[in-house]
């Protein structure tokens, strides 16, 4: 660490035993700042800086040690990194970090989305029982009436047995999801700009609160690229000259909030006119996986310009009328992206 008043310099090894980080911490005077890199355990970290008043910023772990040009990597040398970014040089690669508000509403949605695999995994191995058993009912087997024809299979005695308690733990399975469905529905409706979302034909609770909660400020990007390239939903690119080489997508963000994103697509593209259009052309250029994620981004795009300029979807189709007109006004959508036209060649 580093007095910024008389210029000393202190360098000392703090264990984490017992109360010792809260005790050095705690005996700083003055105004301080902390420089930390981002790491997936570091929130007790925070949660101890905030309590005590202390200001901290969270480094972006690859640009800083990008930011190092020697193969040497240790505890030491990397402390010494963050000071010099920090303090020394200011150029220190802060990343935005969510309110502890924010940051339940994540664990709340993280936490529905591990009970839904739980359930989609349970529900394949019932599926597959079924099947072997000449019952093919296909959705329709997780109704009422599905699972009784399920139950009344005649199956061999350990077959019989693994049913009966795979079925008793789907039953609690789907209690506790539609708990977590109350619960986020119910943030969702009291949030406004989640409110506001809820708006978008396709778009249900759990997508507009994730996408309210994983990009948190939508000021803090100017254009819809930059929301596309912090979900990871654009291609990785190798380009030389005149020679452009784009790969498959980057992944480099929230891979939650990109997954509701391209399961609400698949709903929205049957209810928006404009995406439906986005949707079977690049369906016929691209073809499924492809126009998949195009129309999630363009998605992705909407909600997020909705968020920024505090719109409803009414409001949104009606600046994109504009446009088509050739009405200029800021932050409308292209809209009418015309018929998907079949290409030959």
């Amino acid at each position: 660490m580093l007095d910024m008043a008389t210029g000393e310099f202190t360098e000392k090894i703090i264990r984490h035993e017992g109360k010792a980080v809260r005790e050095f911490y705690a005996a700083l005077e003055g105004p301080v700042v902390v420089g930390i890199e981002a790491t997936g355990s570091m929130q007790w970290f925070l949660e101890l800086l905030e309590e005590l008043g202390i200001k901290y910023r969270v480094g972006h772990p690859a640009k800083i040690r990008a930011a190092e040009t020697r193969k040497q990597k240790h505890d030491r040398r990397d402390a010494r990194l963050i000071l010099d970014l920090l303090v020394m040089e200011d150029r220190f690669p802060e990343i935005w970090m969510p309110s502890t508000e924010q940051r339940d509403l994540r664990t709340l949605l993280r936490d529905r989305h591990q009970w839904v695999k739980m359930r989609t995994r349970l529900q394949h191995t019932l599926q597959a029982i079924a099947l072997n058993h000449g019952l093919r009912q296909g959705h329709v087997l997780w109704s009422a009436a599905g699972q009784g024809a399920l139950h009344a299979l005649p199956l061999a005695p350990y077959t019989r047995q693994r049913r009966s308690a795979l079925m008793s733990l789907y039953a609690q399975l789907q209690k506790r999801i539609q708990e977590l469905d109350k619960a986020v529905e119910a943030q969702a409706q009291q949030r406004p700009q989640a409110h506001r979302l809820l708006t978008h034909p396709g778009v249900g609770p759990v997508t507009a609160l994730a996408t309210e909660v994983f990009l948190g400020d939508p000021t803090r990007f100017s254009k819809g690229n930059q929301v596309a390239s912090y979900i990871g939903m654009i291609p990785c690119e190798h380009s030389s000259g005149k020679r452009q080489r784009l790969g498959k997508l980057t992944k480099e963000g929230n891979a939650l909030l990109r997954y509701l994103w391209t399961e609400a697509t698949m709903h929205a593209v049957g209810k928006d006119p404009e995406l439906k259009r986005f949707y079977r052309r690049k369906l016929i250029q691209k073809g499924m996986g492809k126009a998949r994620i195009a129309a999630a981004r363009k998605l992705g795009i909407r909600l997020w310009i909705m968020m920024r300029d505090q719109i409803d979807y009414e409001e949104f189709c009606r600046r994109g009328k504009l446009r088509q007109k050739g009405e200029a006004h800021a932050g409308m959508p292209a809209f009418d992206s015309g018929p998907a036209q079949a290409v030959t060649g």
